[in-house]
Parts: structure tokens; sequence; C-alpha cells
């Protein structure tokens, strides 16, 4: 295969925009090496002089030599961070959402990626089930530290049934030889009642413990059923009662390991929280937040931001009606915060969206579509100045919902402006100073 290197981006006024690159070039070697990602190209670049084999956008080769200072930038960004090709999960997953998604929605939502560049580039979990000698040694060699790694039991025959491969029962070996090489490690366990949970998790917790330093953070997150569970393996979520019992047996590890080596080391998402009516943690619990891309900690942290003084002062002049979305297990958190706020003129409704579209298990915010946020508020009743939406819903970077609506369209249906809100600070100001 050949490796390339497609440059998305040239920064204006960079080294890559004096010598001529435009976006569409390729990237096909530094010093006469080919690249694999953009791992080998930050290793390459650590040179004073450079030597880039590019490929124009014409076709024709072209060989450009660069003198730079050692930690200067060449000022372009890539398509892709890989340059070969994304290594695809192979393995069949009884648990995996991807194969619960729905037909018809965008190709990129159903890339099941296990590619450890990803894991150590953007924290994007691995199984190691299609590790090679060859990318280990070089995981080892380049330091590329720390890796996300999908655990789920250290139980070999049960990963290999849950993971759906022969290749999965060898956890701990792969763990093993990974620490010994100093390389850290954040964990996760999707846990699925009466298969993983109970006694088996417990002795999951346990031997990752003996990791510790090495593996830094363990999360464990409820498995997430959709509606499109047909020819999946019959699983269930977890009861208010269970998710309580999960609760009670992780406060005992974290005072347990605590005591132990000053962290807390496991760390249950907030949906086991919020499944069980129970406040989320203190924020020293969290030992600084290692998994909230994994859900963990992400309501305290909104809390926090949130602050006791809450919206602040401010006014209107005329009468403002606000509708604030959010997923069903949103409303709990969000409702006092917004009955609190006390602004002259400001009325505010907070809309809980159920999700027609994954199905009535799915209750996260950052899952809910423009097509269902259209359709529940258009069956509220009364005044609506403006909508403010959960940016988390958005597409990274992007105005688009997962069902490819986009802002714009989300608008048009409501016929008032829309506005995104990321954080706790976000929210506050759209509701102290709406526009």
């Amino acid at each position: 295969m050949k490796l390339q290197g497609v440059i998305a981006k040239v920064v204006p006024g960079s080294i890559a925009a004096e010598t001529g690159l435009v976006p569409g070039d390729k990237l096909l070697a530094v010093n006469e090496q080919p690249l694999q990602d953009i791992i080998d190209l930050s290793f390459s670049l650590a040179e004073e002089v450079i030597e880039l084999l590019i490929e124009k956008t014409n076709g024709e080769q072209e060989i450009i030599e660069i003198e730079k200072e050692y930690d200067e930038e060449l000022g372009i960004e890539f398509e892709n961070a890989v340059f070969d090709q994304v290594r695809c999960c192979a393995n069949q997953c009884i648990f995996c959402f991807v194969d619960q998604m729905p037909a018809h929605l965008r190709a990129s939502l159903y890339v099941k990626d296990d590619d450890y560049r990803l894991s150590f580039l953007y924290g994007n979990f691995i199984t190691l089930t299609n590790l090679t000698e060859q990318d280990i040694n070089r995981i080892q060699r380049l330091h590329l530290s720390p890796l996300y790694v999908s655990v789920h039991t250290t139980d070999g025959q049960l990963r290999a049934q849950m993971v759906g491969s022969k290749k999965a029962a060898n956890i701990m070996s792969q763990l093993t030889r990974l620490v010994e090489s100093g390389i850290e490690l954040h964990t996760q366990i999707v846990l699925c009642p009466g298969m993983n949970d109970g006694a088996v998790l417990e002795q999951t917790v346990r031997d990752l413990f003996q990791f510790q330093p090495h593996i830094l953070s363990v999360a464990v997150v409820p498995v997430g059923l959709t509606q499109f569970r047909e020819t999946c393996y019959p699983l269930r979520v977890f009861t208010a009662e269970e998710a309580a019992n999960i609760i009670k047996k992780a406060e005992q590890w974290q005072q347990e390991y605590y005591r132990q080596s000053g962290s807390y080391f496991v760390y249950l998402a907030d949906e086991f929280y919020l499944a069980a009516g129970y406040p989320v943690p203190a924020d020293e619990r969290y030992d600084g937040f290692p998994q909230l891309e994994n859900g963990v900690g992400l309501v305290r942290k909104f809390l926090a931001e949130w602050g006791k003084d809450g919206v602040g002062n401010g006014s209107y002049t005329e009468p403002v009606y606000l509708d604030v979305v959010c997923g069903m297990s949103a409303e709990k958190i969000l409702r006092p915060l917004l009955e609190a706020v006390k602004i002259p003129n400001l009325h505010i409704r907070l809309v809980p969206v159920a999700n027609q579209f994954f199905g009535p298990h799915i209750t996260v915010t950052g899952l809910l579509t423009g097509k269902d946020i259209a359709q529940c508020l258009l069956a509220q009743d009364g005044l609506r100045t403006g909508v403010i939406i959960p940016g988390v819903a958005l597409r990274t970077g992007e105005d688009v919902f997962l069902d490819d609506m986009t802002l714009t369209e989300l608008e048009t249906h409501l016929k008032v402006p829309v506005r995104k809100a990321y954080f706790a600070k976000d929210l506050q100001s759209l509701l102290r100073r709406w526009q």
C-alpha cells in the first residue's frame, strides 16, 4: 500500500506556505523515510534540516529541502492522522453500539476503529486483539503512552465470549507486557448485567489494580442498548437497585484504593448515579477527571462550572421565552438549576427530549437527533423566543446532528433562533444575554 499523507490545510505564513505546499498535496516521505502516520512525522520533524518528498495535486513529485528550528512546526494539517489505513475492529462484541445503529446514516458512523495509533493520539479505546509483534515493538520503542484499553473483564474466557474473538483471552499477558515497558493505560469496562458484573467485576477491578500506578484509571460504563437489536446478543439495562448496589461497591473500592495509593482508581459513569437517583461524587473523587469523554464526571464538572452564584445578574426590557433542550437523564440535574434563575422578564422552559431515534433506553443528551428535538419542541404550546440546544449533540466542529439535520434546518423548522451551549458557562451567558 502506498503511504501518503494528504494535506488538508496549510497555515498562512508558515514554512509550508512559503515552500508552496497547498491542500491536496501529498507527503510521501521525510528524509527518504516513508511515514505511517503523524506519529512518524513528529519524530521525523525533530531535525533542523529535512527533505520532503511531495506529490503535487497534478501528480508530479518534487523534493523540498527545509531548514528550520528544532521545534518549529511546518504549518500543515492532514486529512487523516494515519497515512496507510485506519485499522478497523474485527471483533464481534456482544454490546457493540455500532451494530445497534439503524441503516442509512452517514458512513463515518459505522466505522469501528481499533487502532492503537488513534488510541495514543485521540484517546480512542482499543481491545488489543489486532496488535502484532511489530505494533508492540513500535509502542515500546516510541513510548506511545498513555493508551486507552477496553478491558471489560480480566477473565480470559469470558472476555473472548464478550468481545467475540479468541485473541481477547490474552488480556492479562498483554497488559503485563505493556506496563512492564513503562506504558501507562486508561481502561474501561462496559458493564453488562449478568455477564461481567458482580463477583466478575470485583475480580477485574482487583486484577487491574495490581498494575497500578501504570494503569491510571478504570471507568465502569453501563451497556447502551438501542431499539435496533433484533440480531444482537440478548442484553438488558441495569435496574435502579442494581445501579445503587454497584455504586456502593465502587465506593468501597475507592476508599480502599485511596488509602493504598492516593488514587480512587475506579470511576463510575454518571449514568449509574442518575439511574439510581444518587448524587454524583464530589470533585476530588474524580482525580482530575481522566475519563470525561467516557461520560465519567460530566455532571460534576458541569455543576462545578455552574457555581454557587448560578447565572448571576441580568435583565430584559421585554419578555424573553427560552426553551432549553436536554436528554431525559439530564433533566433532574438541570431543572433545579434553571428554576433558581431569577432574571426579570426571562422565562425558561426546560424541555427533556425522549430519544425516539435510538429508543427509550438511550437517555444521554449527546445522542439526541435533530428530528427528535424538532418534533418535541413543535409539540410544546406557548411562546418561544429562542432555543438553546446542547452542543454535545452536534458533530465535532460542525453544526450537524447525528441524523444529518443542520442547526440552520432546525431553526427553519422552529422559526426561531437556535443557539448551542457546550458548557455551563455557555448556557449561563445565553440566559443572561439572549441575542
